[in-house]
């Protein structure tokens, strides 16, 4: 059922390694969204999530297993966190591959879709969803290697994958991003994180172009404050405490409030969209 329209308040608390791990997080996330019914929208499909392992991958991952899609993930080095995903994926029936490595590598998204394809034979639905952000005050305290990273995990990434999946895409199938609010309102502490969130956008938009004629829809969804792990492991425990307080709703989102929109642009429900960006963002107005 959805939150209650409530002010956020967590726990303060705070993690030392990023992108985080779910475990430690107090709340847990809600990523299962117990009254969502499958309905098959998805049967036979295969699809394959980057930063699948937590957070709004996880719960994409099992809605999509919920409507039968079978499922892979790609993700970093939390490993608990993944092997979580894999049991809730496999509860709902359907297979679920698991792939670790650094998706700001080529080699890395090379290596998970052929290990996709020979299990599958295809992918019909890539969502790139892996991402990182580090908060500085100023672009002054901006390194070269924190702008190659972030630009790396959170842009690149994303051309790797498809560049890697196009060819086993075929007619039907589907590539949904995740961008951000940031990409529209903006972050003054999260400057480079904006930037990859902007480029995502027109990444979306341009893609959606370049497919149109392979039958290949390119859609977008831009999450405003989500409770992930990637929340305590990137901001100190006063701003965890306020984390999402900022939106109309006062509090922050869930990640099974984010993953219907994902079901939503995988499926033939939204067969005349494509270079469209979905805002679940708590009530802020982007007009994007």
């Amino acid at each position: 059922m959805p939150v209650a329209q409530q002010e956020s308040r967590q726990p303060p608390q705070h993690q030392d390694s990023r992108p985080g791990h779910q475990a430690p997080m107090d709340p847990q996330p809600s990523e299962t969204r117990p009254g969502y019914r499958g309905s098959g929208k998805l049967q036979d499909k295969v699809a394959l999530i980057t930063g699948g392992d937590s957070g709004i991958g996880r719960s994409i991952a099992v809605l999509y297993a919920r409507e039968g899609a079978k499922v892979g993930i790609l993700y970093l080095n939390e490993d608990e966190d993944a092997r979580e995903t894999r049991r809730l994926v496999e509860a709902e029936g359907q297979p679920c591959t698991i792939l670790g490595g650094d998706v700001g590598q080529e080699e890395t998204c090379r290596k998970a879709v052929e290990s996709m394809i020979g299990e599958h034979g295809r992918i019909d639905i890539l969502v790139n969803n892996a991402a990182e952000q580090h908060p500085q005050t100023s672009i002054e305290d901006i390194t070269a290697e924190q702008l190659e990273r972030t630009f790396r995990t959170n842009i690149f990434g994303q051309f790797f994958m498809v560049k890697a999946a196009l060819p086993h895409m075929h007619e039907g199938a589907c590539i949904i991003n995740t961008t951000s609010v940031t990409a529209y309102k903006g972050n003054p502490e999260l400057l480079d994180y904006s930037a990859t969130k902007g480029a995502i956008v027109a990444f979306t938009r341009s893609l959606s172009m370049a497919l149109a004629d392979r039958g290949i829809r390119v859609n977008a969804v831009a999450p405003g404050p989500i409770w992930t792990p990637l929340i305590p492991s990137t901001f100190d425990e006063e701003k965890v405490v306020t984390f999402g307080g900022n939106v109309p709703m006062k509090r922050a989102g869930q990640p099974d409030e984010v993953a219907p929109c994902f079901v939503f642009l995988a499926s033939d429900d939204s067969s005349y969209m494509s270079g469209q960006v979905l805002h679940p963002n708590g009530g802020t107005v982007v007009n994007g």
